[in-house]
């Protein structure tokens, strides 16, 4: 089976990308500086701590293992900080992201599955959004994913290397075996900020209560982070087969607003979430979801955990199990 370069495989996504990697029989080589990443979520492979601007230890990594593909999560990922630091993002997003592809040019290695974004699309025109949509990104962030997707993009047809871009929405939720999830300081992300409210009693933030949707609050497309790992697998065994390049949103096709989040938080663990309305934040669309025709039509995927309510179970099992995450 083949040898992968994971970045970023002890965060979040990566890891359960990693997972998955295992389970199916490949080699996986974990390159992760650990800054928002953890050592105890990499499982039993080899990690290797290294930040892509590190030219000496990337190269090494290259040069000690016989490296077949890339997937590519390393990223700085929070919109709000994009807006604030944008040159922390430029630099990290495209500048790393540059190193990353040169160092697989020098040692041929040609397929890389990258972890794009929904934010590449700005503000929606079309509901729900096609991979054709336009890309107008509202921040520096989504402005950062997709400047890459075109570098990889003028590579792929100089016939330098293949590539497939994962457009992800809202990746949530927890792997059901219960051994990995999300744990981010400080966390960001609305779901395990309405877990954590329940189990320390502390009210979230409501970003905006004023949006021209049903309840005044933004709309997401959340896709369970199991389902979006076996669809770089797939994504993987498309380039490794001769398939073509292509750009795939990941997303269930179903909206659930800020509120209607919350709400299944209560239902599913029973407790209280209390909320405090505050502004909106800047560069944060109306509404994201996602049409994955495309990637189910031609790489056969198909989510096996689309319902919220699971969703928030699997990610309500984790935290009660590592109510401080890795740190337990």
């Amino acid at each position: 089976m083949s040898t992968i370069l994971i970045t970023g495989g002890a965060g979040y996504i990566g890891c359960h990308a990693v997972k998955e990697l295992l389970r199916q029989g490949h080699q996986a080589i974990v390159y992760d500086n650990l800054q928002t990443g953890h050592r105890k979520a990499t499982q039993s492979t080899r990690f290797v701590e290294g930040d892509l601007a590190d030219s000496k230890k990337l190269r090494e990594t290259f040069q000690s293992s016989s490296i077949n593909s890339v997937m590519h999560f390393a990223a700085d990922c929070q919109v709000g900080e994009s807006v604030e630091n944008p040159l922390k993002y430029f630099n990290n997003n495209v500048k790393n992201s540059l190193l990353l592809v040169e160092m697989m040019m020098d040692f041929d290695v040609k397929k890389i599955v990258f972890s794009s974004s929904a934010a590449v699309y700005g503000e929606p025109t079309k509901i729900p959004i096609p991979e054709e949509h336009p890309c107008l990104p509202l921040n520096p962030y989504g402005e950062t994913k997709w400047i890459f997707e075109k570098i990889l993009q003028g590579l792929h047809e100089a016939r330098k290397l293949d590539f497939i871009s994962l457009r992800y929405f809202n990746a949530a939720g927890a792997h059901p075996d219960g051994e990995i999830g999300e744990d981010h300081s400080p966390e960001t992300h609305l779901i395990p900020i309405s877990i954590l409210s329940t189990m320390n009693g502390r009210p979230i933030p409501i970003f905006g209560t004023d949006y021209e949707t049903p309840d005044g609050t933004c709309i997401r497309d959340y896709i369970h982070v199991t389902d979006l790992a076996r669809a770089h697998l797939l994504a993987l065994e498309r380039l490794e087969s001769g398939g073509p390049s292509g750009i795939y949103n990941m997303g269930n096709g179903n909206g659930y607003s800020v509120k209607e989040v919350i709400e299944t938080v209560r239902e599913v663990t029973g407790m209280k979430v209390d909320t405090i309305e505050s502004p909106r934040r800047s560069g944060d669309p109306a509404r994201l979801v996602a049409s994955s025709a495309k990637i189910k039509r031609e790489l056969g995927w198909n989510p096996e955990y689309p319902d919220l309510g699971t969703i928030v179970d699997t990610a309500w099992q984790w935290h009660r199990k590592h109510p401080k995450g890795y740190n337990d």
